[in-house]
């Protein structure tokens, strides 16, 4: 039965790039494939002049291969039924109004206006829409990352944004926030008992937040190489997952409720001094090496890569939440481009038992394993008796793993959150309050940076960052999981 949420236009502003053709129509084919997508019409828009015929025969291919075996010629024609390109230069006034008269063609419906584009261009699309006077009251703006690069200019990005635009119309949008084991980590924390008394300082020994990439920089390199993975990553994507591990119980579900906790943790954050920037921060760069078996080139010899950059493709940094759950409990963040691996996953290390009574058979602390990628599960590492007549243990865990327990197919995170955005749910979107403490947090890292000389250190490609990374989790006794 198809959803009965009212009626909405989808205006997608950079019809032509890579995030509309692999991501935003594919997750909104998965909806319309799977009845879910209300009655509404999708617009695409570029600056190139084919007609909507020519557009969806050019875009097809790109879209086929992505959605794999999912692709269904008659579902495809069914859904491509729902979209218009249009031709529109975002620095033209004139161009808005044309796009004013097709929606205009339905009044009442939701109106969202998904900023597919750089983000320099947001304030001038946000003003352009406020003086076509599209922006009604039940209109949304959706703002993809990165906000700026450092807390000025995303504090410019969000004022003028903020001038045609309420907070309450504005969806920042976070990918890794639609996941479904992030999810599933709220449900598991919240919706049972068993770990609560458990999710403290005196049982939980360190977490781990890891996402790495086994690509490189590709296409992105002219905007990568002026970003880097800390504004890229870990301002935005880790911080956030670190607030969903560490927040204390919303009262609610709702939106304000779960994002007033994440604030709190975001601005428990402590703040890294001068000796810890050097002592608790890693940053690397990849050298040539090998990827997926084939040879790969160093990140300064990418085409659109500057010589000699000093960019950091990897980051691995301490730190802790200053709160009576928390004190004392070191997180570790990483992340990196040309890893051993395509992986993200919230690793939370229990503590030892206080005590062993099994003589001196080793014995590996309890540890909690929520997988986002490649393969979304749950794993819990357990002690069991080894069978026989003797008391021999072994590690066990329990295992949720989505493909076998759930018979429908896991969603994609952008077919929750565009779905969030038609229902009007700002749950799972960034505040600008969050937005700027997180930037708060992060800048005295990118200024350190900059006036040291010594660069990222190099690491080979293909493998899991350079030696300071493990060096890191050794001085505290500690080793990333893959290490263990």
């Amino acid at each position: 039965m198809k959803a009965t949420y009212p009626p909405f236009d989808m205006v997608l502003f950079g019809g032509t790039g890579d995030l509309v053709i692999r991501k935003l129509l594919p997750a909104l084919y998965h909806l319309h494939r799977g009845n879910k997508l209300p009655e509404g019409r999708i617009v695409c828009l570029g600056r190139s002049q084919p007609d909507t015929a020519t557009y969806l025969e050019k875009i097809r291919p790109q879209v086929e291969d992505y959605l794999g075996t999912f692709f269904a010629l008659d579902i495809w024609e069914a859904f491509t039924q729902r979209i218009d390109f249009l031709q529109l230069d975002v620095e033209n006034p004139g161009d808005f109004q044309s796009l004013g008269k097709l929606l205009d063609k339905h009044p009442g419906r939701a109106r969202i206006f998904y900023l597919s584009t750089s983000p320099d261009l947001f304030a001038g699309v946000c003003q352009n829409i406020a003086a076509a006077k599209l922006n009604l009251g039940n209109s949304r703006v959706v703002l993809e990352k990165p906000l700026g690069h450092d807390l000025d200019s995303s504090n410019q990005i969000n004022d003028t944004v903020g001038a045609y635009f309420t907070e309450q119309q504005i969806y920042r949008i976070d990918h890794y926030l639609g996941k479904e084991p992030v999810q599933n980590l709220l449900a598991l924390r919240f919706g049972n008992t068993f770990l609560e008394p458990l999710w403290r300082r005196e049982w939980i020994s360190d977490v781990q937040i890891t996402v790495t990439e086994q690509v490189g920089v590709e296409s992105r390199a002219a905007f990568y190489d002026h970003t880097g993975a800390l504004r890229d990553m870990v301002q935005n994507h880790l911080l956030q997952l670190l607030c969903i591990v560490a927040m204390e119980p919303p009262a609610s579900i709702n939106a304000d409720a779960v994002r007033d906790e994440k604030l709190k943790v975001l601005r428990s954050l402590k703040p890294l001094d001068q000796e810890g920037l050097l002592t608790k921060v890693v940053r690397g760069q990849y050298r040539a090496g090998a990827a997926e078996g084939k040879p790969a080139d160093g990140y300064q010899d990418e085409p659109g890569v500057a010589p000699h950059s000093r960019t950091e493709t990897f980051v691995a940094l301490k730190t802790e939440i200053s709160s009576w759950r928390w004190a004392g409990v070191p997180f570790y963040l990483r992340t990196g481009k040309r890893m051993s691996e395509r992986l993200a996953e919230i690793v939370v290390n229990f503590r030892k038992v206080p005590h062993s009574i099994f003589g001196r058979q080793p014995m590996t602390p309890n540890r909690l394993v929520i997988r986002l990628q490649p393969n979304e599960s749950v794993r819990l590492h357990l002690m069991a008796k080894q069978p026989g007549d003797q008391m021999r243990l072994r590690p066990v865990f329990l295992d949720l793993d989505f493909k076998e327990v759930f018979e429908s197919r896991s969603p994609e995170a952008y077919e929750r959150l565009l779905m969030d955005v038609i229902r009007g749910d700002l749950s799972l979107f960034v505040r600008r309050d969050e937005q700027i403490a997180a930037w708060k947090w992060v800048e005295p890292i990118l200024e350190a940076w900059e006036s040291n000389p010594e660069g990222p250190k190099p690491y080979t490609a293909g493998t899991w960052g350079p030696a300071a990374s493990s060096a890191l989790l050794s001085r505290d006794g500690l080793c990333w999981h893959e290490e263990a």
